[in-house]
């Protein structure tokens, strides 16, 4: 039994689509960062960071298993199953390579960009045009590495897309778009239409209170 805690937030879009891909049964609980439950207790005894994702499996190697950080989850249920993630050599370091640059360049950037416009007690101008502009140079990143392949680690869907994908659905709330990235853009419809992906985002935009 897989059992996921999540919203609706970039980080936690991933993990769902993520086992829809790769035809994983889970359960999907809300946790609703507005009201501030990930500080609570029960949360926090399992994410003492206190930020979704979070996945649990029970029936994992010697006992259950908690797990944090969407990047950790999304390499766990790649060797879990087998799938969308090279078992070896240069494919499966490409696959690295993007989510390390994930964790080092697009999640900062977006991350840091949202917050200094929607979110910051008072406008810093110099913030929101360092972590705007730096953002729009990450898409520009991998606009160049999406012109000469499918997709961002190579020829094939790895967990790579899936990482990248979980913040570019939110991009509006860092104020970018696609108009100056064709293959990006290119990229995130081919990866938007797919019927997992669809699932996922549904899941997730389930757990936001009407």
């Amino acid at each position: 039994m897989l059992d996921v805690y999540a919203f609706a937030t970039p980080n936690s879009v991933k993990v769902p689509i993520a086992l829809e891909e790769m035809g994983l049964a889970y359960t999907l609980h809300g946790i609703n960062i507005r009201k501030g439950e990930q500080k609570a207790p029960d949360f926090l005894a399992r994410n003492s960071n206190g930020k979704v994702p979070v996945l649990v499996d029970s029936e994992a190697e010697n006992g259950p298993m908690v797990l944090t950080e969407s990047a950790a989850i999304l390499v766990y249920l790649a060797e879990k199953t087998g799938k969308l993630l090279p078992t070896h050599g240069i494919a499966r370091a490409r696959v690295f390579e993007q989510l390390f640059f994930h964790a080092s360049g697009l999640g900062p950037a977006f991350g840091n960009a949202g917050y200094f416009q929607k979110l910051a007690p008072e406008p810093i101008p110099h913030a929101i045009d360092r972590f705007k502009t730096e953002a729009k140079r990450v898409l520009s990143v991998l606009d160049h590495r999406l012109a000469t392949s499918a997709y961002v680690a190579g020829e094939s869907l790895s967990i790579a897309d899936i990482a990248h994908f979980g913040w570019l659905w939110r991009r509006e709330f860092v104020g970018v778009d696609f108009s100056e990235t064709p293959n990006l853009a290119r990229w995130y419809s081919a990866l938007e239409a797919r019927p997992a992906f669809q699932r996922g985002i549904s899941q997730v935009n389930s757990l936001i209170p009407s």
